[in-house]
């Protein structure tokens, strides 16, 4: 569990879309190198959202540079041996090695930051998501803003031409305010196939 005499540990930032996860993941990497510390930033290369593939943007404008991968495994390459925090943005893209690659980065002593989305559209666990949060040390779970009716959001509402999108879309549709809002779970609506999409607007 540990490398010298530095212990090594994860860190989970959950939520909705617009909780303030990139924004959270942005602050305790920017202390990192206000503290001297060693840091590789990662994301999927699914995101490119806001300010472009080679950096991670909050919904707000804050930014850190960061690499964009296509695996977990490909994170466990890139990481260097001197680093001493690996944080990752939107990790419910990246595969189910993700779990066993932050496993084994906390065992060399590596701080591990991951940020993601931990329900899909459907309000379902999102990726590896889930695991993730299991293994974790330090687990964050952020609230939104329900843009009905102004309670805690807990889900994320995917639209498709302003309605509601069905069940059986993909689950992967990257996005930002124009398809997606947050909700709470009393306004959270996901229409199955058989049913009448208008009846829930």
């Amino acid at each position: 569990m540990y490398h010298g005499s530095r212990p090594g540990w994860i860190e989970v930032i959950s939520g909705v879309m617009f909780s303030g996860k990139s924004e959270e993941l942005i602050r305790r990497v920017r202390r990192a190198i206000i503290a001297r510390k060693k840091v590789q930033v990662f994301k999927s290369h699914l995101d490119a959202r806001y300010a472009g593939l080679y950096s991670i943007s909050s919904h707000d404008g804050a930014e850190v540079e960061a690499t964009p991968v296509d695996s977990a495994r490909e994170i466990q390459r890139l990481v260097r041996p001197d680093t001493e925090l690996v944080a990752v943005d939107e990790v419910q893209f990246l595969d189910a090695d993700i779990v066993p690659v932050m496993t084994e980065l906390a065992a060399r002593g590596v701080r591990v930051v991951a940020a993601g989305t931990d329900s899909d559209f459907r309000g379902e666990p999102f990726g590896a998501m889930g695991e993730l949060m299991c293994v974790a040390e330090s687990v964050d779970k952020l609230w939104a803003i329900c843009v009905v009716c102004g309670d805690l959001a807990c889900r994320n509402q995917r639209l498709v031409d302003g309605r509601p999108a069905r069940y059986d879309s993909p689950t992967i549709m990257v996005g930002g305010r124009e398809s997606y809002e947050a909700r709470c779970r009393h306004c959270h609506r996901v229409p199955r196939r058989d049913e009448d999409q208008g009846q829930f607007l």
